[in-house]
This record gives structure tokens, C-alpha cells and sequence, in this order.
């Protein structure tokens, strides 16, 4: 739940380079969820969204459907995670175990203004269990997320981890330009998939590596 004294953003995701295993695939949302992880550990691993709010999660599920020998991690934030609620639902019922979602519980929306929630202290963690997470948990500090999140990657998921955090409303400047078509290409290749392309008249094929 968010308390008075919360760590920010940067804290938890300083933590979370220094723990992640090689190869994880890490889906970020808008705004500073990647602009600031690009900034602390950018990788072809990371794949970062823009400008589609609340679409983290969902990726990030396909991306643990079909890369189930890898660990998926996805940061979603609690605006975002509420308009697509669905999302959750789906995660649930899908099960993948291999999927761990951090969710940044600052209580508004900061990719557009620092709107409050309409329910800011709303408990994350019973709302994940309630969905069918296998492991949910609100978190308040660096070392409890530290812990939590080595038992999330290492145990069977999916799990959640609600982090209690200080909103952000400044974009950070990522030290690459995120284009969203590079993006998509380095991540294809981190994960050895093969490449869509497109025909000019609708369609399109599959190529190999």
C-alpha cells in the first residue's frame, strides 16, 4: 500500500539491474517506466512501449506465452494496470510461470498530467491473488523488494509485486532515442524470432534470422 515514506522509482529499479538474471526479457511501459530503464540498464532485452497505456502487461504475457524457457519481467504502472484490468484477468488464467509483474504504486497517472486515482489505496497485492497471481505482495522498501523479487523469478509464477513509490511526474531523457521500429527489430533479434514483413497491398511473411 502507499505510505508516507516511499522509495522512488530509480531505488527500485537500481535494484532490480543488480538482480535480474542474463537474458530476462523486460517489458516496460510509457513515459518513465522507459525512459528511466533505458537510462539504468538499457539492453536488447528491453522491450519499451510508447504512447499505449496500459498495453505492458498484455505483451508481456504473449512474450512469457512464447518464450517459456526465459524469464519475462514486465513494469506496469497502477493507472495503467486499472484501465486494462482485463489484462490481470487474462494473466490469471493464462498462468505463465515464468512471468513476474512489477507494478509502480505511485496512485496517479503520471504518463498524463499526475492525475489521482480514483481509488489510490487500493491493495494491489488481494487484487492479484483474487486474478489468480500465484504470489502477490504490496512492497514499501528497497530490501523487501530485493527479496521478494529473487523469490518471484526463481519460484513459479505469475507473481505480482506492488511497489509503493513516489510519482515521477518529469520525464526523464533516455540516453537512446526509443524509436519504436528499432525497438521492435533489436528485440526481435535478442529473441531470435523471425521478422514480419509487411507487403505494400495488405499481408505480409515471416522471415528467418
Amino acid at each position: 500500500m502507499v505510505s508516507a515514506s516511499r522509495p522512488t522509482r530509480e531505488d527500485y529499479y537500481r535494484a532490480l539491474a543488480d538482480s535480474l538474471p542474463a537474458e530476462t526479457l523486460v517489458v516496460t511501459a510509457l513515459g518513465n517506466a522507459s525512459y528511466l530503464w533505458a537510462a539504468v540498464r538499457d539492453a536488447p532485452e528491453n522491450f519499451y512501449l510508447e504512447d499505449a497505456m496500459g498495453l505492458a502487461l498484455p505483451l508481456a504475457l504473449g512474450l512469457a506465452v512464447a518464450q517459456p524457457d526465459r524469464k519475462v519481467v514486465v513494469v506496469e504502472g497502477d493507472g495503467g494496470l486499472l484501465m486494462h484490468m482485463g489484462g490481470l484477468v487474462t494473466v490469471g488464467a493464462v498462468a505463465p510461470k515464468n512471468l513476474t509483474i512489477l507494478l509502480i504504486q505511485n496512485g496517479v497517472h503520471a504518463a498524463s498530467g499526475g492525475q489521482a486515482l480514483t481509488n489510490a489505496d487500493l491493495d494491489f497485492a488481494d487484487l492479484g491473488r483474487a486474478m489468480g497471481m500465484k504470489h502477490a505482495e504490496n512492497i514499501g522498501s528497497v530490501d523487501a523488494f530485493q527479496s521478494a523479487l529473487v523469490s518471484a523469478i526463481e519460484s513459479d509464477g505469475p507473481s505480482l509485486l506492488a511497489l509503493a513509490t513516489e510519482p515521477d511526474l518529469d520525464a526523464v531523457t533516455p540516453p537512446v532515442m526509443l524509436d519504436p521500429v528499432a525497438t521492435k527489430r533489436r528485440f526481435v533479434e535478442a529473441v531470435g524470432a523471425p521478422r514480419y514483413v509487411s507487403i505494400f497491398f495488405g499481408g505480409g511473411k515471416l522471415v528467418e534470422p
